[in-house]
């Protein structure tokens, strides 16, 4: 049987002391994680869940976030050429491979992360982190696969610019962060996809993807396994000697401040998922706060005229506390308290027709489509809000609204927790289906190891779900109240972000928010 690296160091007592010397091997509280940092700082995690399927990933701290004019887009080519050829795998060896491991393999990128991500086999961990290595490692970026790429991403650009759920998301961010940081886009623009060539993606590669940087978290699979294949494939890279940004610009939050968050609205149980490490506050060190691009928020009102929708889409956001501040919490809690979703789905029990957004609009308004609250959490901000789909007005039609007949019904529940007690059943509620969701996420194998990943990434450390529901539990009615205050308050010196797509605009938007004692 084959030893570990692990095993074979503590067989040679010489290389035990030289081994126990550069790598720093850490049980996390919860016994089922355990964590080792290799001398180039790259941090492995895993789990020891039981299950017939093993996952692992790596995770850079990199992503649109960290673009610039010169290399806008980077992010998301290197997602799409992703297991392409390399310099030891032509692209036929690397589609072979792939097909051969039986499971999953894929990359995704986000603002502030871009993971490599694979489910497969027990037999299969081998191969698959030999494929994530060699595709981030030796990638070749062939002209004619760029070429390829350019082609779809023009596509997707179309597909995603036609369907105003998705795309209005990404001008919200615009919007509120202006077109740098957390406002870059995450998709390549159109006229950065031409000049996208390999050595912009080897340049962007160059500089974010630094070990330091880099996360490999795996379940399924014996740590020790785990530790040696990370040595094997990742142990040659060098910590970097650049210089990182300073932060700047965001609104200083109680905690020195890692979702990405979703990349548009959706039900709550999507964005407040996707990794529930995004859900846990805890103080980040100077360093890691030295990592981040700068991104001011600024908020602002953007409208996109378009005669031909079937719908009027109205969004309002402010920004909100990051990943490190206890706030999370509540801003979350809030968010399932809203909740909301569409007209023919949103009913159902555990499904939202309790929420505030469906019993206060959705049931009451037939003309307003879908109707819901969202949470794009980030590590030094977020952003929190309501959208609105609903049909346009039209001379000789029953059924219609403008924006500005549908915008006060939306400020009008921001201001309702504001300014009305929060009923306790009501936020038991709201905080019995967020922690339900929690746990029912991490039930799967691919979210638990993204969630495992992302954490590490983040925060350093594995986070008990346990410690995540106790956070939770303590909410009371008060809290709601005062980070509500703290969001969108009078007193918050905060500035609302308004967008609006269809047949016509808001009109006065910043009188609807004075009339309501919210602030724009």
């Amino acid at each position: 049987m084959r030893r570990s690296l692990l095993q074979r160091a503590r067989e040679v007592p010489a290389l035990s002391k030289a081994f126990n010397r550069n790598l720093t091997l850490e049980s996390a509280s919860n016994s089922e994680c355990q964590m080792t940092t290799l001398p180039n700082k790259i941090r492995v995690a895993t789990r020891s869940t039981p299950g017939h399927f093993s996952s692992v990933g790596l995770y850079v701290d990199a992503g649109s976030r960290y673009e610039n004019p010169s290399n806008s887009g980077a992010s998301h080519f290197l997602d799409r050429m992703a297991f392409k050829a390399t310099s030891s795998r032509s692209s036929d060896d690397m589609a072979a491979a792939v097909h051969t491991l039986g499971g999953q393999i894929m990359c995704s990128s986000s603002r502030e992360t871009i993971m490599y991500q694979s489910s497969h086999f027990h037999k299969g961990t081998p191969q698959a982190l030999s494929l994530i290595a060699d595709t981030v490692l030796n990638a070749s970026f062939l002209p004619e696969e760029i070429e390829a790429q350019r082609d779809a991403a023009r596509y997707e650009i179309r597909e995603i610019s036609s369907k105003p759920e998705q795309i209005i998301p990404e001008i919200l961010h615009t919007v509120a962060y202006g077109n740098t940081g957390l406002g870059s886009p995450l998709i390549c623009p159109l006229d950065r996809i031409d000049p996208m060539n390999g050595h912009t993606l080897r340049k962007f590669m160059k500089e974010w993807y630094q070990p330091e940087r880099m996360v490999i978290a795996g379940a399924g699979m014996p740590h020790d396994e785990l530790v040696e294949l990370a040595d094997k494939h990742f142990s040659h890279l060098k910590v970097s000697d650049l210089p990182v940004p300073p932060l700047h610009g965001s609104r200083p939050l109680t905690v020195p401040t890692p979702l990405a968050t979703a990349t548009s609205p959706s039900p709550i149980v999507k964005t407040t998922l996707r990794a529930a490490s995004y859900l846990f506050p805890t103080g980040v060190d100077d360093k890691a706060a030295l990592k981040l691009q700068s991104s001011t928020y600024t908020g602002g009102h953007h409208y996109i005229h378009d005669p031909s929708s079937e719908f009027n889409h109205l969004y309002i956001a402010f920004e909100g506390a990051g990943i490190g501040d206890d706030d999370i919490y509540a801003l979350a809690t809030m968010q399932v308290l809203l909740g909301g979703g569409g007209s023919f789905s949103a009913g159902g029990p555990g499904k939202g027709m309790y929420s505030r957004l469906y019993t206060h609009i959705l049931n009451q308004y037939p003309q307003i489509d879908h109707c819901a609250s969202f949470h794009h959490i980030y590590t030094d901000s977020s952003l929190f809000g309501l959208f609105a789909s609903f049909v346009p007005y039209a001379k000789g039609q029953r059924v219609g609204n403008t924006p500005a007949q549908i915008l006060p019904h939306l400020v009008h529940q921001l201001s309702l927790l504001l300014y009305t007690p929060i009923p306790d059943t009501e936020l038991e509620r709201a905080k019995n289906q967020l922690k339900s969701a929690l746990m029912m996420a991490l039930e799967s194998r691919a979210v638990e190891v993204e969630d495992l990943g992302r954490q590490i990434l983040v925060h350093g450390r594995q986070i008990p779900a346990s410690e995540m529901m106790d956070k939770i539990d303590q909410l009371k009615p008060a809290d709601i109240r005062k980070v509500a205050t703290r969001v969108f308050g009078l007193e918050s010196g905060n500035k609302a972000t308004v967008v609006c797509m269809g047949h016509e605009d808001t009109g006065p938007w910043q009188e609807v928010f004075s009339r309501y004692s919210v602030t724009s």
